[in-house]
């Protein structure tokens, strides 16, 4: 599908509404064929928008990501390869670069996980990385009792009820407000849903789903499969009710007549294994789809004849800033290293085909004995090295699930050829070496908590937390 000069976004500043969620993969929605789930209000937006339909979570794991997500930079780059560190105030961020071209800035929800201060924490307004409205937490999963710091108060408050009601709740409030101001808005909005805890979800959405009704994939082995439907009821009940709140979000930017001039993006920050190729529920960091995989639906102004479009070729996290700022006509700061693709989402052609780099540097608690890895994603092919050399070939168009390993099949020696240059290009072009975890926890002085295999977040708790940061590493 094209499209001609009346779909571009043709002058003037659009708002910027973005919602991330946390653990939602891909694969749980109706529209991406999930005989479960129920998602209708996502369902039919992806009518109103164009569908990533292979979009990839750089490093699937929280900070990671969301590090990568605000940069426009790679987790090597940044050095903010491991959860709960602080991202330096010297990165260029996201909030920052809208605000200097005249965008009035909010975080509003949950988690940001980016602070490093310890989880139950106010994000100071200097570490608040040019976000001026401030509702939020630095990391709760606690849904029915979530904590927030607001603004400049320091007094910790509670969100009322379930979290993710509450927040669109507050979302729309705060639209509401924007919608008398000249100046344009960037409204990040933070859902923790539905990342686990699962049996934390609203009861009469959980019972939506009885567990002897679900459909596992077939990738799920016997033995995690009792296990697998316990989980699942909870994260499908997360997944409908959050689908709800996000339903009112979209209400309200309908009645205020938003959409118009509105870049609106909903996305997550990493999948969830839940059983898959016998990887227990709650895992991510591996370099399957069930953890790699994220929705990414975006509207714009003007979309016209692209609503419903579908795009196979992978977006990737640190693309995402620089698309965004190309969809709204801005300069593209020298620092960010992902690609400006708002040419492809304002011209979604299914065809067309990237090259999307995923890596796991430093595998840490659950997954410390997992291997280092870097893979790439295709709108085809998963190509996947440890360092011990190739390790996952799939062509995920004739295998969806994976489960037909290709990697030193001769038939397919050509194919892996091709894929091992493309990744070794893609190594290249952001200057990583691809070196063990014991060079990087090196390289930016971190150290790991002997028993839990990750940074010690909870002795801030009782004072005796210690700020672990990468060094500023550019000029």
């Amino acid at each position: 599908m094209s499209c001609n000069s009346n779909n571009k976004i043709q002058s003037g500043k659009p708002n910027i509404v973005y919602i991330l969620t946390d653990q939602w993969r891909a694969q749980a929605f109706g529209y991406a064929g999930d005989p479960n789930v129920k998602t209708p209000r996502l369902d039919e937006f992806s009518k109103e928008a164009v569908n990533f339909a292979n979009a990839v979570s750089v490093a699937p794991v929280c900070t990671p990501h969301r590090a990568a997500l605000m940069t426009g930079r790679y987790p090597t780059s940044t050095g903010m390869i491991l959860n709960d560190l602080y991202l330096p105030s010297e990165e260029l961020c996201m909030a920052e670069i809208f605000k200097a071209e005249g965008y009035s800035t909010a975080h509003i929800g949950g988690k940001w996980h980016l602070d490093g201060h310890g989880r139950l924490n106010n994000v100071t307004p200097e570490r608040r990385q040019g976000f001026d409205f401030w509702m939020g937490n630095e990391c709760s999963h606690d849904y029915n009792n979530e904590p927030y710091f607001e603004n400049d108060d320091l007094d910790v408050k509670y969100y009322k009820g379930y979290s993710p009601y509450a927040i669109a709740n507050a979302a729309n409030d705060y639209m509401t407000k924007r919608k008398a101001s000249d100046k344009p808005f960037l409204l990040f909005i933070s859902i923790g849903t539905p990342h686990f805890p699962h049996h934390s979800a609203p009861k009469d959405m959980m019972a939506m789903y009885p567990q002897e009704d679900l459909i596992l994939s077939p990738n799920v082995p016997p033995r995690l499969e009792k296990k697998t439907r316990k989980e699942l009821q909870g994260y499908y009940g997360h997944c409908t009710a959050t689908d709800k709140a996000i339903g009112y979000i979209l209400d309200k930017m309908k009645e205020l007549e938003l959409m118009e001039n509105t870049i609106f993006v909903f996305t997550s920050d990493h999948g969830e294994m839940m059983g898959s190729h016998d990887e227990r529920p709650f895992k991510k960091q591996l370099g399957w789809d069930e953890s790699i995989k994220v929705p990414f639906l975006i509207s714009y102004p003007a979309i016209g004849e692209n609503k419903g479009a579908v795009v196979n070729a992978p977006i990737n996290t640190p693309d995402i800033l620089p698309s965004l700022l190309g969809l709204a006509n801005l300069d593209i700061p020298q620092t960010i290293e992902g690609e400006d693709i708002s040419e492809l989402m304002q011209n979604p052609d299914p065809n067309a085909d990237r090259t999307a780099l995923v890596m796991n540097v430093s595998p840490f608690s659950g997954n410390s004995k997992d291997a280092e890895y870097r893979l790439i994603r295709t709108k085809q092919y998963t190509y996947e090295c440890t360092l011990e050399g190739p390790s996952k070939l799939f062509d995920n168009v004739k295998d969806p699930y994976q489960m037909d390993n290709l990697v030193g099949n001769p038939d397919f020696a050509s194919l892996q050829q091709s894929l091992d240059t493309k990744l070794n290009q893609a190594l290249k072009s952001i200057g990583d070496d691809f070196k063990s975890r014991d060079f990087y926890l090196k390289k930016w002085n971190y150290v790991l908590d002997k028993k839990k295999n990750c940074i010690d977040y909870w002795s801030f708790k009782n004072g005796n937390g210690v700020v672990q940061s990468p060094k500023k590493i550019y000029e």
